[in-house]
């Protein structure tokens, strides 16, 4: 607080020379130009979504929030921090999976800065160290996956490689808000393998839903035979709706070549014979 006590009042000082009128060695018109360049020297405004963090002869003094701040020329200066979330791509990582399949897989990190101080102090470059964690986490966390748990669960492992990258950047003041998967690129070989696999799997899908559906129909139909063999007339009427369902069109023809008279009697004649034996 001296120091800065101080700055306003070497400020207040030269203020007073520039307005006195007095002379120096050299003139008036130098020690105005001195005074102007100490004065915006002096002066640092910070922006809402920054903080600046303050060093006194090399020294960390403290942050400065945002909005208008002062510092004392040629001793102090100040290193300003962007608050907002930050995005870096990870280059496309090739990787072997746990079943020995190269892959090659890109994403993207989201991250803030929660501690300025920490994250200028305790690291060189804040960026490109998170950037390289995460496609070192990218790796590690592929090698233990198996390509169909890699293709189903894109979050999961985003979610795996968010905790490792927090967990080492902790004590740097970072924040790390989420970290999402792009793309997933695969030989073509394999691609073509993988396509057959899921036009066999659809195929034996259908099979299976058709079988199912042949063999409810056969139960439905020896049902409906049932029924009809112990109701009389039944068939006749099942005969009329068969004939009805062809359609009016001239294409269809059909031709009873035995009346129905002659079904039932040979139907009453059958339920006779049974009823001797």
């Amino acid at each position: 607080m001296l120091l800065e006590y101080l700055a306003v009042l070497v400020l207040a000082l030269l203020l007073l020379l520039l307005f006195s009128g007095l002379y120096f060695v050299g003139g008036f018109i130098p020690v105005t130009g001195l005074f102007l360049v100490l004065f915006f020297m002096a002066i640092k405004v910070i922006q809402q979504y920054e903080t600046g963090i303050k060093f006194r002869l090399g020294r960390f003094a403290g942050t400065l929030n945002p909005g208008l701040n002062l510092v004392i020329p040629l001793i102090e200066w100040v290193k300003v921090v962007d608050m907002r979330v930050i995005t870096i791509d990870i280059p496309k990582q090739q990787a072997i999976t746990k079943d020995n399949v190269p892959v090659s897989i890109n994403g993207v990190v989201y991250f803030k800065v929660a501690d300025a101080s920490k994250a200028i102090l305790k690291v060189q470059d804040y960026a490109y160290a998170v950037s390289q964690y995460a496609q070192t986490a990218l790796r590690d966390v592929i090698g233990g996956m198996t390509l169909d748990e890699i293709l189903a669960e894109r979050t999961k492992i985003g979610e795996e490689i968010e905790k490792i990258v927090e967990r080492e950047t902790l004590n740097w003041g970072i924040e790390v808000t989420s970290i999402k998967l792009q793309d997933i690129d695969m030989p073509e070989d394999l691609k073509r393998l993988m396509s057959r696999q899921a036009s066999s799997e659809r195929e034996k899908r259908a099979t299976i839903i058709k079988a199912e559906g042949d063999k409810l129909a056969a139960v439905n139909l020896a049902q409906a035979a049932e029924i009809m063999a112990t109701s009389k007339g039944a068939m006749q009427l099942r005969t009329l709706q068969t004939i009805d369902g062809l359609g009016p069109t001239a294409s269809n023809t059909v031709i009873l070549a035995v009346p129905v008279e002659v079904l039932e009697a040979l139907q009453l004649f059958a339920d006779k014979k049974k009823d001797k034996k």
